[in-house]
Protein backbone atom coordinates (compact mmCIF):
# COMPACT_ATOMS: atom_id res chain seq x y z
CA UNK A 1 0.00 0.00 0.00
CA UNK A 2 1.35 3.88 -0.83
CA UNK A 3 2.02 5.95 1.88
CA UNK A 4 -0.14 9.11 1.91
CA UNK A 5 2.02 11.26 2.11
CA UNK A 6 3.36 10.39 -1.54
CA UNK A 7 -0.10 11.61 -2.94
CA UNK A 8 -0.27 14.32 -0.78
CA UNK A 9 3.18 16.00 -2.58
CA UNK A 10 2.38 14.97 -5.80
CA UNK A 11 -1.46 17.54 -5.02
CA UNK A 12 1.39 20.00 -3.21
CA UNK A 13 3.60 20.16 -6.40
CA UNK A 14 0.28 20.52 -8.71
CA UNK A 15 -1.56 22.94 -6.43
CA UNK A 16 2.08 25.25 -6.57
CA UNK A 17 2.36 24.49 -10.41
CA UNK A 18 -1.29 26.04 -11.02
CA UNK A 19 -0.95 29.15 -8.56
CA UNK A 20 2.32 29.97 -10.44
CA UNK A 21 0.12 29.33 -13.88
CA UNK A 22 -2.17 31.67 -12.38
CA UNK A 23 -0.09 34.30 -10.84
CA UNK A 24 2.56 34.38 -13.63
CA UNK A 25 0.62 33.77 -17.07
CA UNK A 26 -0.69 36.85 -19.20
CA UNK A 27 -2.40 34.34 -21.56
CA UNK A 28 -6.23 33.50 -20.81
CA UNK A 29 -6.18 29.46 -21.78
CA UNK A 30 -2.65 29.51 -19.51
CA UNK A 31 -4.51 31.05 -16.86
CA UNK A 32 -7.65 28.36 -17.49
CA UNK A 33 -4.62 25.62 -17.62
CA UNK A 34 -3.52 26.86 -13.79
CA UNK A 35 -6.81 26.60 -11.92
CA UNK A 36 -7.17 23.44 -13.13
CA UNK A 37 -4.17 22.00 -11.99
CA UNK A 38 -5.20 23.28 -8.87
CA UNK A 39 -8.61 22.11 -8.95
CA UNK A 40 -7.03 18.44 -10.03
CA UNK A 41 -4.52 18.76 -6.81
CA UNK A 42 -7.88 19.12 -4.75
CA UNK A 43 -9.30 16.01 -6.23
CA UNK A 44 -5.83 14.02 -5.96
CA UNK A 45 -6.44 15.37 -1.96
CA UNK A 46 -9.78 14.17 -1.79
CA UNK A 47 -9.30 10.64 -3.11
CA UNK A 48 -6.14 10.15 -0.97
CA UNK A 49 -8.12 11.49 2.42
CA UNK A 50 -11.41 9.17 0.98
CA UNK A 51 -8.79 5.57 0.76
CA UNK A 52 -7.27 6.04 2.94
CA UNK A 53 -8.01 2.62 5.70
CA UNK A 54 -10.92 3.25 7.88
CA UNK A 55 -12.71 5.18 6.56
CA UNK A 56 -16.33 5.71 7.31
CA UNK A 57 -17.88 7.45 4.31
CA UNK A 58 -16.13 7.58 1.63
CA UNK A 59 -16.44 11.16 0.89
CA UNK A 60 -13.58 12.16 -1.10
CA UNK A 61 -14.31 10.51 -4.13
CA UNK A 62 -17.87 11.35 -3.77
CA UNK A 63 -16.97 15.23 -3.51
CA UNK A 64 -14.04 14.62 -6.11
CA UNK A 65 -17.65 14.12 -8.66
CA UNK A 66 -19.05 17.16 -7.44
CA UNK A 67 -15.56 19.00 -8.67
CA UNK A 68 -15.44 17.46 -11.51
CA UNK A 69 -18.46 18.75 -12.73
CA UNK A 70 -17.85 22.17 -11.28
CA UNK A 71 -14.31 22.46 -13.03
CA UNK A 72 -16.38 21.24 -16.17
CA UNK A 73 -19.02 24.16 -15.87
CA UNK A 74 -16.10 26.83 -15.45
CA UNK A 75 -14.22 25.83 -18.10
CA UNK A 76 -17.22 26.04 -20.61
CA UNK A 77 -18.21 29.58 -19.00
CA UNK A 78 -14.25 30.67 -19.61
CA UNK A 79 -13.74 29.32 -22.76
CA UNK A 80 -16.67 30.96 -23.92
CA UNK A 81 -15.45 34.26 -22.62
CA UNK A 82 -12.29 33.99 -23.88
CA UNK A 83 -13.57 33.25 -27.20
CA UNK A 84 -15.58 36.70 -27.38
CA UNK A 85 -12.85 38.25 -26.51
CA UNK A 86 -10.59 37.23 -29.07
CA UNK A 87 -13.61 38.13 -31.60
CA UNK A 88 -13.76 41.23 -30.20
CA UNK A 89 -9.70 42.26 -29.36
CA UNK A 90 -8.19 40.23 -31.90
CA UNK A 91 -5.69 38.80 -29.06
CA UNK A 92 -6.10 37.22 -25.31
CA UNK A 93 -3.79 39.21 -23.59
CA UNK A 94 -5.11 39.21 -20.02
CA UNK A 95 -2.84 42.67 -18.68
CA UNK A 96 -3.75 44.15 -21.62
CA UNK A 97 -6.23 47.21 -20.92
CA UNK A 98 -9.97 46.43 -21.91
CA UNK A 99 -11.57 48.41 -24.73
CA UNK A 100 -14.86 49.26 -23.07
CA UNK A 101 -16.47 51.19 -26.01
CA UNK A 102 -18.80 49.94 -28.45
CA UNK A 103 -17.12 49.44 -32.05
CA UNK A 104 -20.57 49.12 -33.98
CA UNK A 105 -22.12 51.96 -34.97
CA UNK A 106 -25.09 53.59 -33.30
CA UNK A 107 -28.77 52.54 -34.05
CA UNK A 108 -29.87 55.60 -35.75
CA UNK A 109 -27.24 56.63 -38.21
CA UNK A 110 -27.32 60.33 -37.71
CA UNK A 111 -23.41 60.63 -37.74
CA UNK A 112 -23.50 60.73 -33.52
CA UNK A 113 -21.41 57.49 -33.46
CA UNK A 114 -18.38 57.31 -30.84
CA UNK A 115 -15.71 58.28 -33.69
CA UNK A 116 -12.59 59.38 -32.20
CA UNK A 117 -12.26 62.32 -33.89
CA UNK A 118 -15.60 63.56 -32.88
CA UNK A 119 -14.30 66.00 -29.73
CA UNK A 120 -17.52 67.98 -29.37
CA UNK A 121 -15.67 71.31 -29.69
CA UNK A 122 -17.27 74.66 -30.31
CA UNK A 123 -16.49 73.97 -34.46
CA UNK A 124 -18.57 71.42 -34.94
CA UNK A 125 -22.53 72.97 -33.62
CA UNK A 126 -24.35 75.47 -36.16
CA UNK A 127 -23.63 79.19 -35.77
CA UNK A 128 -27.19 80.14 -35.70
CA UNK A 129 -27.49 78.20 -32.37
CA UNK A 130 -24.77 79.91 -30.70
CA UNK A 131 -27.08 83.29 -30.20
CA UNK A 132 -29.72 81.00 -28.44
CA UNK A 133 -26.90 78.95 -25.83
CA UNK A 134 -26.55 82.56 -23.99
CA UNK A 135 -30.30 82.79 -23.13
CA UNK A 136 -30.63 79.32 -22.36
CA UNK A 137 -29.48 78.13 -18.73
CA UNK A 138 -29.35 74.65 -20.38
CA UNK A 139 -27.10 75.74 -23.20
CA UNK A 140 -24.02 73.33 -21.08
CA UNK A 141 -26.05 70.19 -20.93
CA UNK A 142 -26.65 69.95 -24.69
CA UNK A 143 -23.06 68.51 -25.53
CA UNK A 144 -23.89 65.67 -23.13
CA UNK A 145 -26.62 65.04 -25.44
CA UNK A 146 -25.57 63.60 -28.81
CA UNK A 147 -29.14 63.84 -30.31
CA UNK A 148 -30.25 67.61 -29.85
CA UNK A 149 -31.71 68.80 -32.70
CA UNK A 150 -29.64 71.84 -32.33
CA UNK A 151 -25.80 69.80 -33.59
CA UNK A 152 -25.04 69.02 -36.77
CA UNK A 153 -23.68 65.58 -37.76
CA UNK A 154 -19.94 65.68 -36.91
CA UNK A 155 -18.39 66.79 -41.03
CA UNK A 156 -21.54 67.98 -42.04
CA UNK A 157 -20.72 71.92 -41.81
CA UNK A 158 -17.06 71.13 -44.04
CA UNK A 159 -16.53 71.38 -47.38
CA UNK A 160 -14.39 69.40 -49.71
CA UNK A 161 -11.34 70.42 -50.17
Amino acid sequence: MIHLSLPAALSALLAGIGVYGVLARRNAVLVLIGVELILNAANLLLVTAGSRPGAPLSAGPVLTLFVITIAAAEITVALAIILVMFRRTGHIDLTAVPELTDDEPDDAGDGYGTDADDTGDASDTDDASDTDDAEDPRADDRDDHPHDATREPAGAGEGVA
